[in-house]
C-alpha cells in the first residue's frame, strides 16, 4: 500500500486540497493524511511539491504503432495523395520500424502521461512491443481486403493474429478486433469479424467516414477512390454501402474513428446504438479531410473521445497537443467547457468506450495516475491552462507502480 498527498487533486468534478489518495493496484481510500495514516500504517509515504496536481493518466484509444518510422515520407494535404504514398513506402515504413523503434513511440506516449492505449496492429509487427509496455494496452487486431477471393486467406490471417494475441498474459493487456473501414472489407469478413467480438466479448473499433473519397465510393462508386480500387484491385463497384456496415454492429458498442463525412442517417444510428467516435483533429488535418462535427454528436448524445492516430499521420503521440490543437479547432464551441470535455475524451470518456476501470481519481478505479507540476494555485480556469501550458509531468503511475519519475 502507497499513500500519496499531492498538493491538489483532479477528480472528475473539481480540484480538491487537503486531501491523500492510498492506493495499491486500485486506489482504495481518498482522505486526510492522518486519517490514511491510521488506516494504513505500514504503507509507503510520498509526499509532493508545492502546486502538485494529482490527476488520471491519459488514454490514447488508437494509435499505429507499427508506423512509428515516418517523419518525412509521407505526402500530406490529401488523403488520396497520402494513401498512395503510404502504399509506395509501405514497406520501407515497417521494415524499418523494428522493436527498437515501436519501444520508442511507446515510451514517447509513457513520457507524455499515456497511461493506456488502444493499437491498432494490421500485421502483428507490433505485438512484442505492445505485450512488453509498461502501458494498459487494447490490442485491436485490424481486418482489411475487399476481394471476395481473398476472403479465407485474409480471415485465417487475421484469426491467427488474434490467437497470437491472446496468448499474451499480462495485467492491462486486451486483446481485441479492428475492421479497417466499410470500403476496404468485404461484408463477408466484416461480419464473421464481428461475430467473434460478439461471443468472445472483445472490445471492436473501426474506421468510418474519414475522407469525402469513401463517402464517394460507398454511395456511388465514384470519385478518387474510382481509380484506385480499379488499378489495385480490379474492382468497379464497393462492395458495400456505410448503411450495411453500421447495421452489422447493432447490439454492440463500437468505437468508430474520424467520422468527418457521415451524413445525418449514419450520426443517428451511431446515436441509437450507443457507439463512440474517436476524434483525431492533428491526423484528419494533415490529410485533408474535415473537421469533426463536435456540435452534431453533442446534439445526437454521442459520446466522442480523442486519440492522435498514428504517426503515418501525426508529428507526435501526444494527447496535451492533441486536445490543444482541437480546441482551436472547434472556435465556436465555449473554451472553458470545451476544454473540459476534450479532458474527459482522454479520460474518463476514453475509459468508458474502452471497457476498462480507470480514466479517474476514484476510489475503486485503477491506479493510473499523473502528477502534473503546475506553477501555481489552480482557478476554475484549470482544464484550459492544462491543456495550453503542457505543464511538466514529473510521476506516472500505472496499475499503481511507479513507471515514470524518481522514487
Amino acid at each position: 500500500m502507497q499513500i500519496i498527498t499531492p498538493h491538489y487533486i483532479l477528480l472528475r468534478d473539481k480540484v480538491v486540497t487537503n486531501l491523500s489518495v492510498a492506493f495499491d493496484k486500485k486506489i482504495e481510500k481518498i482522505a486526510p493524511f492522518d486519517d490514511l495514516l491510521d488506516a494504513f500504517p505500514d504503507a509507503k509515504v510520498t509526499t509532493l511539491r508545492e502546486h502538485s496536481l494529482l490527476m488520471p493518466g491519459l488514454i490514447n484509444a488508437h494509435v499505429h504503432i507499427e508506423f512509428s518510422k515516418n517523419k518525412t515520407e509521407l505526402t500530406y494535404g490529401d488523403f488520396l495523395n497520402w494513401l498512395y504514398s503510404v502504399i509506395e513506402n509501405r514497406a520501407d515504413l515497417i521494415n524499418d520500424c523494428g522493436i527498437e523503434c515501436m519501444n520508442e513511440a511507446i515510451e514517447k506516449m509513457l513520457a507524455n502521461g499515456i497511461t493506456t492505449f488502444g493499437a491498432i496492429s494490421s500485421q502483428a509487427m507490433d505485438l512484442e512491443a505492445c505485450a512488453n509496455a509498461k502501458q494498459n494496452v487494447v490490442f485491436f487486431n485490424e481486418l482489411i481486403g475487399s476481394q471476395a477471393t481473398m476472403a479465407d486467406a485474409l480471415f485465417g490471417d487475421f484469426t491467427a493474429r488474434l490467437n497470437a494475441s491472446k496468448m499474451i498474459k499480462r495485467e492491462g493487456f486486451y486483446p481485441a478486433v479492428a475492421i479497417h473501414s466499410p470500403y476496404s472489407v468485404h461484408p463477408v469478413l466484416v461480419k464473421k469479424a464481428v461475430e467473434i467480438a460478439k461471443k468472445e466479448n472483445l472490445k471492436l473499433t473501426a474506421h468510418f467516414m474519414e475522407s469525402i473519397a469513401e463517402r464517394e465510393w460507398l454511395d456511388e462508386s465514384k470519385g478518387d477512390f474510382k481509380k484506385f480500387f480499379e488499378d489495385l484491385l480490379s474492382q468497379s463497384q464497393s462492395v458495400g454501402s456505410a448503411e450495411e456496415f453500421l447495421n452489422y454492429f447493432e447490439g454492440t458498442d463500437v468505437l468508430l474513428t474520424h467520422v468527418t463525412n457521415a451524413n445525418k442517417g449514419e450520426i443517428a444510428t451511431i446515436a441509437k446504438n450507443g457507439h463512440t467516435v474517436i476524434h483525431c483533429p492533428i491526423s484528419n488535418r494533415l490529410l485533408g479531410n474535415p473537421t469533426l462535427n463536435i456540435q452534431e454528436l453533442n446534439k445526437n448524445n454521442i459520446r466522442w473521445i480523442v486519440a492522435t492516430d498514428g504517426l503515418s499521420s501525426n508529428y507526435e503521440l501526444d494527447l496535451f497537443e492533441e486536445m490543444k490543437i482541437s480546441l482551436f479547432m472547434h472556435d465556436q464551441e465555449p473554451l472553458l467547457e470545451f476544454a473540459q470535455a476534450l479532458l474527459d475524451g482522454v479520460t474518463i470518456h476514453a475509459a468508458e468506450a474502452l471497457g476498462l476501470n480507470t480514466g479517474e481519481i476514484a476510489e475503486g478505479k485503477n491506479a493510473d495516475m499523473l502528477v502534473i507540476d503546475l506553477e501555481n494555485e489552480p482557478t476554475k480556469e484549470l482544464p484550459v491552462h492544462l491543456i495550453l501550458h503542457r505543464y511538466n509531468i514529473s510521476k506516472v503511475y500505472i496499475n499503481g507502480k511507479l513507471e515514470k519519475g524518481a522514487i
